[in-house]
């Protein structure tokens, strides 16, 4: 398996390369993944099962549009395949380190530049990707309120009565949380998707983000997440109202937002994200 990985590096880099060092690196529930070196090269290696190879696939791409918008730091994408049974993504590696409040800042910043600069005409992506394990459908909208509704919550939903968890009525909530969105005027732009603080970190003060979720969708998702398993550091928001201010009523549409989250979870892992799932539907209930 390794040596395939290595020919591959060896065939986007043009140059030999050999491990000479290989360790186990922490990267989320999902796959394996590593840090491997030859001394001179760092690469970051994510591994899972063969049929993960669409998953890879689609997290390249992603990582590929975050950086062509030239306003946030994500990990090159090297390569990425499959060896007789496994399938890799080969990135940069990047030795994270501990942020001073100024990183946090910039952090802030940087996100408000790639949501006000990196806009579509429509909502949805070019082609279904996934949040975590789960099959994230991004069939392009032009309304978002209808786009987030029907793609994102209603989705979860029937995912979960599949497994015969059922929360309420499906048409019921989907239309719901589609109202609670009625007079909110987003413009479609480039958002992570998946957005908490696992998923960022900084180099020589520059952020980083990564193991994304893309679409095109409403830049409130991504700042909602970041407050959904407790916020991040306060210079971090500083730097993004600074930045590009959200419009009103945020605090409402917050909670609509990490629903969807909260209910992929509930779908990944059941147990007390099912409980969190119905807590967080009575909240929206109550409020509509």
């Amino acid at each position: 398996m390794w040596a395939s990985i290595e020919h591959a590096i060896e065939q986007v880099t043009n140059q030999p390369f050999s491990i000479k060092h290989k360790q186990p690196a922490t990267g989320g529930d999902i796959n394996l993944c590593y840090w491997i070196s030859n001394y001179h090269q760092n690469f970051f290696v994510k591994l899972n099962d063969k049929s993960h190879l669409e998953h890879f696939e689609s997290e390249a791409y992603a990582l590929e549009q975050i950086n062509q918008s030239q306003q946030i730091t994500c990990p090159e994408v090297i390569t990425y395949g499959v060896t007789l049974d496994k399938a890799f993504l080969v990135l940069s590696y990047i030795p994270f380190e501990t942020p001073e409040a100024k990183d946090w800042y910039h952090l802030g910043q940087q996100l408000a530049y790639m949501h006000k600069r990196a806009t579509h005409g429509q909502f949805g992506w070019q082609h279904d990707n996934y949040i975590g394990d789960t099959l994230q459908p991004n069939h392009w909208q032009s309304n978002w309120r209808t786009f987030f509704a029907e793609q994102r919550i209603a989705w979860q939903l029937q995912l979960l009565h599949e497994k015969s968890i059922k929360l309420g009525n499906i048409d019921h909530i989907t239309q719901v949380c589609h109202d609670a969105l009625l007079h909110h005027q987003v413009t479609p732009c480039l958002v992570h998707g998946d957005l908490w603080q696992g998923n960022m970190g900084f180099y020589h003060h520059k952020p980083v983000i990564f193991d994304p979720a893309c679409y095109y969708g409403d830049r409130e998702v991504d700042v909602a997440m970041t407050e959904l398993f407790g916020q991040l550091p306060d210079d971090f928001y500083l730097g993004y109202h600074d930045t590009y201010p959200l419009p009103n009523n945020y605090e409402q549409r917050k909670l609509i937002y990490n629903f969807y989250h909260v209910l992929n979870h509930a779908n990944l892992f059941g147990g007390i994200y099912i409980d969190q799932s119905k807590a967080v539907l009575s909240r929206i209930l109550s409020l509509h």
